[in-house]
């Protein structure tokens, strides 16, 4: 799970940065070690009808819709003819319907398509890049539908996957680390992805994806500013990957203690 690649990125944006440098590293790894990257969907359509995945398979994720993805990390793919997947905040990309919250310079339009025509899914990652598991039952429908009408729009086609936000924005909530493992989902959230149309959907969690997580609950690893090369090996491999996430699952378990005693009281006072 990436998110800006750039050399200077913004502060809010900084630590789930990579630089191009080390995106360029990373993937020269990946296909000296013979893996064979897939889109989501791919990922997705050959679980449901029971085909054989290639060799070493793994997905190259990007969240949010940076502008670097464009930039930088769509000529390191096609130098190496590597799929991906971008899932995009709708509301953050620049155009018609920006809104405020983007942590970055993100994607324009042009750029998103440009992107699609090179081959990357375009999967969706809600409009407003909210905290799904505390919306309304409304908001949290408007979010997953909004979000999928627009990528069908602009896109000539209903995007086929998505993946959960953390949930940080310009308004202070809790560091990124201490992120549900569902990416601020819960069933509820699960099930209205689900409702919308998309076919798969991902997590965070920060272990490899497994048959026995669900179509709308696979896990991924975070690939951060911090993470060197050999911990991208272990990553990439499966190797120590408790060790590496310890404090991040530690932060989890804690946090969604007061996660669910907030939505509880949201609940029962609702102009609180």
């Amino acid at each position: 799970m990436y998110h800006a690649v750039a050399h200077a990125p913004a502060r809010a944006a900084h630590r789930l940065s990579v630089s191009p440098d080390a995106f360029a590293e990373q993937l020269g790894l990946l296909a000296e070690r013979g893996f064979t990257p897939l889109t989501a969907g791919q990922l997705a359509g050959a679980w449901r009808d029971g085909s054989r995945l290639p060799p070493r398979p793994v997905l190259i994720t990007f969240d949010d819709g940076y502008e670097g993805v464009h930039r930088h990390a769509l000529p390191l793919l096609a130098k190496h003819g590597f799929a991906a997947t971008l899932f995009a905040s709708t509301g953050w990309l620049r155009g018609p319907y920006e809104g405020r919250g983007a942590p970055d310079l993100m994607l324009d339009w042009d750029q998103v398509r440009e992107l699609a025509a090179a081959g990357m899914e375009i999967g969706g990652h809600s409009h407003t890049h909210p905290q799904m598991d505390q919306l309304t039952d409304e908001r949290l429908r408007f979010e997953v539908d909004r979000c999928r009408e627009i990528l069908a729009r602009e896109l000539d086609g209903p995007p086929v996957s998505f993946a959960y936000p953390y949930g940080y924005s310009s308004r202070p909530v809790p560091p990124v680390s201490f992120a549900s493992p569902y990416g601020y989902s819960s069933r509820r959230v699960r099930q209205a992805v689900r409702e919308a149309g998309f076919g798969v959907s991902l997590a965070v969690g920060n272990a490899l994806a497994a048959r026995r997580q669900g179509p709308y609950a696979l896990e991924r690893v975070t690939v951060r500013r911090s993470t060197g090369i050999g911990e991208f090996e272990r990553l990439v491999e499966g190797r120590a990957l408790g060790r590496v996430f310890a404090r991040d699952h530690a932060l989890t378990k804690g946090y969604a203690v007061v996660r669910r005693a907030r939505r509880a009281a949201r609940r029962c006072f609702p102009g609180g």
